[in-house]
C-alpha cells in the first residue's frame, strides 16, 4: 500500500499526545484548574485528536491525490494543531493564573482554526482531480 509515512507517523504521535493530554485533564488537572480553564484545555485535546484522524486520512490517500495539495493540507493540519490546541493549553494556564498579559495567546488560536479549514479543503481539491 502506498501512504505517506511521515504524516501517519506525525499523527500517530499527535493521537498518542492526545490520549496522553485527555487523561492528564481528566485525572490531574481537573483538580487543579478552574471549570472555565478545563473546557479550555478539553476543547484543545479534543481538536487535536480530531485532526490527528485528519492527517493519518492525509497520509493514506497522498499517493491518490495531487501531490502539492495533499502535501500542503497535511501541513495545514499540523500547523493548525500547533496553533489552534497549542494556544488553548497555552491559554488554560494564564486564564488559571490570572496572567493577564499571557491571555493574549488566545489571538493565536483563530489562525489555527484557519488552518484546520484550509487543510480540509485542500484535502477535499487534492482527491477532485489526479
Amino acid at each position: 500500500m502506498n501512504i505517506h509515512k511521515p504524516f501517519i507517523q506525525i499523527a500517530a504521535i499527535l493521537g498518542a499526545l492526545s490520549v496522553a493530554l485527555g487523561a492528564f485533564a481528566a485525572h490531574g488537572l481537573k483538580e487543579k484548574v478552574s471549570a472555565d480553564a478545563l473546557q479550555i484545555f478539553e476543547t484543545g485535546v479534543r481538536y487535536q485528536f480530531y485532526h490527528v484522524f485528519a492527517l493519518a486520512v492525509t497520509g493514506i490517500v497522498f499517493y491518490s491525490a495531487n501531490q502539492k495539495l495533499i502535501k500542503l493540507a497535511g501541513i495545514l493540519f499540523i500547523v493548525g494543531i500547533i496553533l489552534f490546541s497549542g494556544s488553548l493549553y497555552a491559554l488554560t494556564f494564564a486564564v488559571n493564573s490570572g496572567n493577564i498579559g499571557l491571555e493574549k495567546i488566545g489571538i493565536v488560536t483563530p489562525f489555527g482554526g484557519v488552518c484546520f479549514i484550509a487543510g480540509w479543503l485542500l484535502l477535499a481539491f487534492s482527491l477532485a482531480k489526479k
